[in-house]
């Protein structure tokens, strides 16, 4: 007896097999007993940068936002959340921490899985640390790691430890206090900072090297900070394609290069415009940002598809643990881009029903109705997740896993 996973052997790295045993509270199995079988989660991450919902979370947003949270909820399992060093401490020592706190609480207490974004980076910073001493610089970065990490332990402990080291110590676009100290102490070293203070605040922490920089210099710089024992968790890469859609060999050939590191691979960043293309010839996407970027008919067909496409060759490979779509919505968009799901008026995109078709349909078992045998057993194959499992009697939750295929007991509390 097994639920029926879909039919798409790409992804049977995805699925697992598990034996249960239903027992009531005594021990004893429940034979023939009706059970019903629904899924509650993905184990992989289907993530998003929900920074548009962040008002309504904490009580403060518009009447439409209550839509814009549903449609939020209906699609994605975790949150990136916003702490941006200039933004969450702007006057130093006045960290905004209990307004983001209420954020995250909104979030998980909706079972959305979270994660901050980022410690470590180079922009975004407050004006107030940019012409302290370097010794100060230092002290209070380490001072912000501790603080964010250990507050937020439990709530949050997946983070982006340090963002976009590769071009940190030549970047001239604007002063700032990590870039010198970024140059006073080497990447690697400052990297290293950044891990061990987010370790030693919480040891629980799973913590990511993220980049834009997917060239061989931050291949360079993944092997260094390996060699030099920094305990990088997973590897972040940011996909944002303004200029075009990169296409899935050229993703995948990107993918094969980093998998060889053996570290779970999070595409943290991914975008794909409805409406007219960045000129190839931009070199920094900051530097396009017309006054008007409109989201078009014949822009979001195009959108739906190529997004089909990237997440079903990213969710085939075993590597990729992770995949974070950026934006949400066009209203609260990165430059101004029709990169979101949702358009300025709130109704959806074609692609946000396509990856809704993916994640909660192609890629979702139903509620599946079995009867166990006569000791109680039934077998439950699906999509690696959280399931529960009811019954006339009551009901169990059990969460299956590719790597956890054991036989299971399951017990199921009378009414």
């Amino acid at each position: 007896m097994q639920t029926v996973a879909a039919a798409d052997t790409a992804l049977s790295h995805r699925l697992a097999d598990l034996p249960i045993r239903l027992i009531d509270r005594q021990g004893q199995p429940l034979a023939g007993a009706e059970v019903t079988i629904e899924q509650l989660d993905h184990d992989f991450v289907f993530g998003n940068a929900p920074f548009c919902l962040i008002d309504f979370a904490v009580g403060e947003g518009a009447p439409a936002d209550a839509a814009l949270a549903e449609q939020w909820l209906g699609l994605f399992n975790t949150a990136t959340l916003p702490f941006y060093w200039g933004q969450f401490e702007p006057d130093r020592g006045k960290p905004r921490t209990a307004r983001l706190k209420r954020a995250a609480d909104w979030f998980a207490d909706r079972r959305i899985r979270l994660k901050g974004h980022p410690l470590t980076w180079h922009t975004e910073q407050p004006a107030w640390l940019t012409n302290l001493p370097l010794r100060e610089i230092e002290r209070e970065l380490r001072h912000r790691i501790r603080r964010e990490v250990s507050g937020f332990a439990g709530l949050i402990d997946t983070w982006d430890a340090l963002n976009e080291s590769v071009i940190a110590p030549v970047f001239a676009a604007e002063p700032n206090g990590v870039t010198r100290l970024t140059l006073a102490k080497g990447r690697i070293e400052l990297i290293r900072l950044s891990f061990a203070e987010a370790k030693a605040a919480n040891p629980r922490a799973f913590l990511l090297l993220n980049d834009f920089d997917l060239s061989s210099a931050y291949e360079c710089l993944i092997e260094g900070c390996l060699e030099a024992g920094v305990p990088i968790d997973a590897i972040g890469l940011q996909t944002h394609m303004h200029q075009g859609y990169w296409g899935e060999e050229t993703m995948l050939a990107m993918v094969e290069r980093f998998a060889r590191y053996g570290l779970p691979l999070h595409l943290t960043e991914n975008s794909l415009v409805s409406g007219h293309l960045m000129p190839p010839e931009i070199v920094d996407l900051n530097d396009y940002r017309p006054a008007d970027w409109p989201s078009t008919a014949e822009g979001e067909e195009r959108q739906a598809d190529q997004l089909t496409r990237h997440y079903r060759s990213l969710v085939g490979h075993p590597a990729v643990a992770a995949i974070t779509y950026w934006d949400f919505a066009d209203a609260s968009s990165w430059l101004g881009a029709p990169t979101g799901l949702i358009r300025r008026d709130g109704t959806p995109k074609p692609a946000y029903d396509a990856l809704k078709g993916l994640v909660k349909g192609d890629w979702w078992i139903p509620p599946t109705g079995l009867t166990t045998d006569c000791e109680g057993r039934f077998r439950l194959t699906g999509f690696a997740g959280d399931y529960r499992v009811s019954t006339a009697q009551g009901f169990g939750a059990v969460t299956v896993t590719r790597l956890e295929d054991q036989p299971r007991d399951v017990v199921v509390a009378p009414i």
